[in-house]
């Protein structure tokens, strides 16, 4: 199974995704999520405690479908995190009392679709990455080489 594991910013808060090449499928971690559109201070209680609650109450099946997948955590280690088809999110975020909620519906079709366009022309994503890189601080020439440096080189 290839992955892709990345972080997206939404307003400047950080949405980690990782992208399931075999389901061609984008997972969103939900506690990202939840930070985002709730504002909560502690997003990962107001998953487990309320929200789960609340789509089990409206009889949704979403929480049963949710599974886990390990991705990069603040502390940097890699660690266990809910996640949510594009879909099950999309169920999510109507159970999520926010103004937030149609803007960042539209930052996930933009995401959804800037990955669609970069299957069908990989050159959109080498210039996606070099532009992260120059946000980043990197050296053009630095930049420019990473492209032409195999994966086992790098490593």
């Amino acid at each position: 199974m290839t992955k892709e594991t990345t972080i997206k910013l939404f307003e400047e808060k950080q949405v980690r995704i990782s992208w399931d090449a075999e389901q061609e499928k984008w997972y969103f971690s939900i506690v990202d999520v939840i930070e985002v559109l709730s504002g909560s201070i502690n997003p990962g209680t107001y998953w487990r405690c309320k929200l789960k609650q609340r789509l089990k109450e409206e009889g949704n099946q979403t929480v049963t479908s949710c599974h886990g997948l390990k991705m990069l955590a603040a502390d940097g280690k890699m660690r266990l995190t809910d996640v949510a088809d594009t879909e099950q999110l999309f169920r999510l975020i109507q159970s999520i009392p926010s103004p937030k909620a149609e803007p960042f519906k539209l930052w996930l079709a933009q995401v959804a679709s800037e990955r669609l366009d970069e299957m069908q022309d990989p050159e959109l994503s080498i210039d996606r990455a070099s532009q992260q890189y120059i946000k980043m601080g990197y050296a053009e020439n630095w930049i420019n080489q990473r492209p032409k440096v195999s994966k086992f080189e790098r490593n």
